[in-house]
C-alpha cells in the first residue's frame, strides 16, 4: 500500500476530489481562490486516490469578529477526510502540514472554528495543540455537502501559535 501524500491541489485534480468527496463547486472556487493567492487548498492521497483535504485560507476572515480580532490570521477551514479513512492520522497529517507550509510563509499564528457541537473535530484540535481565543462563539457559514450551498453555523474559534518544531 502507498504512502500518503499531502499536497496543494491542481487544476486536474478537481474531478477526483469531487468524485470522491463530492462538492464540486467548492473544489473548483477553492483552487480558484488559490490561483489568486487567497488561499491554499491542501489535499492527501494516497494510492493515487483522495483521501481528504483542508482548505487555508490566507485572505481576511468572512466572520466580522474574526476579522476584528485576528487580523492577517490564515485560517484551516473545511478538513475533511473520507468517512471510510477516518481515525487513521489523515486529519492530523493534513492539519501538521497545514501548519509547517503557514510556519514557512512566515506566518506566527493560525485559527479555525469548530462547530460548537463537534466534539471529535474539537478534540483533535485541543490535542494537536488549539486553544479557545477567549471570546464568545461565532457564526460562520460552512459548505453542504453538495458543494454549492452554504448554511450558518455556531462555532467556538479556536487559535494555535506556530513555532519550527511543527
Amino acid at each position: 500500500m502507498g504512502d500518503l501524500v499531502i499536497r496543494p491541489a491542481e487544476p486536474d485534480d478537481v474531478g477526483a476530489l469531487a468524485e470522491a468527496l463530492g462538492q464540486a463547486e467548492f473544489f473548483a472556487e477553492q483552487l480558484a481562490m488559490q490561483a489568486n493567492g487567497r488561499g491554499i487548498l491542501l489535499t492527501a492521497w494516497k494510492n493515487g486516490q483522495p483521501k481528504g483535504d483542508v482548505y487555508l485560507r490566507l485572505e481576511p476572515a468572512e466572520e466580522p469578529e474574526i476579522r476584528h480580532y485576528l487580523p492577517d490570521v490564515p485560517l484551516l477551514t473545511h478538513l475533511e477526510v473520507l468517512p471510510g479513512d477516518r481515525n487513521r492520522g489523515i486529519g492530523t497529517k493534513l492539519i501538521k502540514a497545514a501548519e509547517r507550509l503557514l510556519h514557512d510563509l512566515k506566518y506566527r499564528w493560525v485559527a479555525l472554528a469548530v462547530e460548537v457541537t463537534n466534539v471529535d473535530a474539537s478534540r483533535l484540535y485541543r490535542r494537536l495543540g488549539y486553544r479557545s481565543w477567549n471570546r464568545s462563539p461565532v457564526i460562520c457559514y460552512t459548505w453542504l455537502a453538495n458543494g454549492r450551498e452554504r448554511r450558518p453555523e455556531i462555532c467556538n474559534v479556536l487559535v494555535k501559535r506556530l513555532d519550527a518544531r511543527q
